[in-house]
This record gives C-alpha cells, structure tokens and sequence, in this order.
C-alpha cells in the first residue's frame, strides 16, 4: 500500500502516522506551485541550486503557509552524502531555513523528540527516510544517497534512536519517493560498495543490464539496511513513487541532466 496521500498540488503527507497524530506533520513536497523559473520551474526548496534566492524563500513561505509551521521554525542541513546525524532541538529553529549558510554543517540526518521544529533535507533522486518511536514521540529523517545508503545513514539513524532508550524493534520507518531501479544506473564501484550489506538470505538489490552496468533499487537497498539493524519488517513502508518516472510531480537530477530544483523530506511535531 502507498503510504504517501496527496494533499495538495505542492505536497504529500504520510498517510498512517497523519492520521494517527493530526499534529505531526510528516511528508515530502513536489515540485508544482511554486515562483522559480526556468530549469528550477515550480516550487524549489534548494538554495544550494543557481536559482534566485528570493524565488526559494517565497517557496519555502508558501510551504510553510500549507504546512501551518512557521519557517522559523524550520531546520535544514548541509548535506553532504555522508552519515552524519544531529540531535535537535526546538532551540535550533530556523537554522538553514532563511538561507544555505546557516545550515547545520555536514549533517545528512535530523533527530528530536521536541515539539515546535520541522527537519527537512533536500533531494532530487536520493531515498528520503523517515523515523517515528510513538511512545516517545521520537523522529528522525536521513538523506540517502548511493554513498549515504551504503555507508550506513538508516543503521546510524537506528543506533541513534537506541542511545536514547528506544529499542529498533519499536521504530517504524518510511521510505520516500527517490529513483527507482529501472532509472538508476550504476558501474562496478556503487555495486562493490552495495555489496558490504550483502545477505546469503535475499535477492541482491541490483542487477546486471550490461557489462559493468547494473539497475540498483537503492529502496530495497535501505529496506535491507533497516532490517538488518533490528527494525521489523511489518514497520517498515516503502513508497511507490520514483522522481524520475513521475515528472509531474518531482525534480530529477538523472532525467533533468542535473541542473533542476529539490524537494524536502520534512517531519515535525506541532506545539499542542
């Protein structure tokens, strides 16, 4: 089953943790009703893209205004496709939120259990991942790229959530919409790097098309990961949606030949 409903032209939500917390805001944007223009058309929410500065700001405040989260109150990261997560607070809000030089520096993963800060992170290919312990009230959020995937993002997320007290076995996890297997192309050195989660008891998560060329599911890739690193299988939900093949919806880095804009992940508990 899908897990992500649309709400509106400009995002989506996670249907199951939403409905369960009407506080929680949780989901991913796309790349429709927004004021950037030319490669970056639409609703932008990169600063670190040659768009207009401005036009990505007035981006970032019409989402916030469908959101009902003040940008203020907004976090945002300097990603950089390592494993780097950060603990957060609602002390943090509005860091990386107005503009790229504020971001938290090299970080690829956000985690709290404060209420009143959204984390977000920027894609435009790269598997979104999502956390929720629901006693606690903990999330978290990755950005998983090929290299963030196979060097481990989902497990160091995990083990984060396990410092705190919680036990894998009682998070859930979401992966978002990011390329598929059929548009994500890779050589030898992604598929040797892949090959250190390597698992005698499931199918590999790519395949060979040609010499030296194979099509990697790095959904299924995560998926592995995560099960490997203690979460069960019946919590763990993966989106149908590849940025790719859903042009209407999303910027792709592949099929736009790399100059296009970036949506955000984001999840944050409301003040109640």
């Amino acid at each position: 089953m899908e897990p992500f409903t649309k709400q509106t032209k400009e995002y989506l939500t996670i249907n199951h943790w939403v409905s369960d917390f009407p506080q929680l805001a949780a989901g991913f944007s796309t790349k429709n009703g927004g004021f950037s223009d030319g490669d970056f058309t639409g609703l932008n929410m990169g600063f670190h893209v040659s768009d207009d500065q401005q036009a990505v700001l007035k981006n970032r405040e019409h989402l916030a205004g469908k959101l009902d989260f003040s940008l203020s109150d907004w976090i945002g990261a300097d990603q950089t496709h390592e494993v780097n997560v950060a603990k957060v607070t609602s002390k943090d809000g509005g860091l990386g939120a107005l503009q790229y030089e504020s971001s938290f520096p090299q970080t690829d993963g956000f985690y709290t259990n404060n209420q009143g800060i959204l984390l977000t992170l920027c894609y435009a290919d790269c598997v979104p991942l999502y956390f929720l312990h629901r006693q606690t009230k903990t999330i978290g959020l990755a950005h998983a790229g090929w290299k963030g995937t196979v060097h481990g993002i989902a497990e160091k997320m995990i083990a984060a959530f396990n410092s705190e007290g919680i036990a894998a076995s009682e998070v859930e996890a979401v992966i978002g919409p990011s390329i598929c297997k059929h548009c994500y192309v890779v050589d030898d050195r992604v598929v040797k790097a892949a090959d250190r989660w390597k698992n005698d008891d499931v199918p590999a998560p790519y395949k060979e098309i040609s010499e030296g060329q194979y099509q990697l599911d790095l959904k299924q890739l995560n998926r592995q990961i995560m099960i490997q690193s203690g979460i069960a299988e019946k919590n763990l939900v993966i989106s149908n949606y590849c940025t790719s093949c859903n042009a209407d919806l999303f910027y792709s880095h592949r099929r736009d030949g790399g100059k296009t804009g970036r949506m955000i992940s984001f999840m944050g508990w409301k003040e109640e």
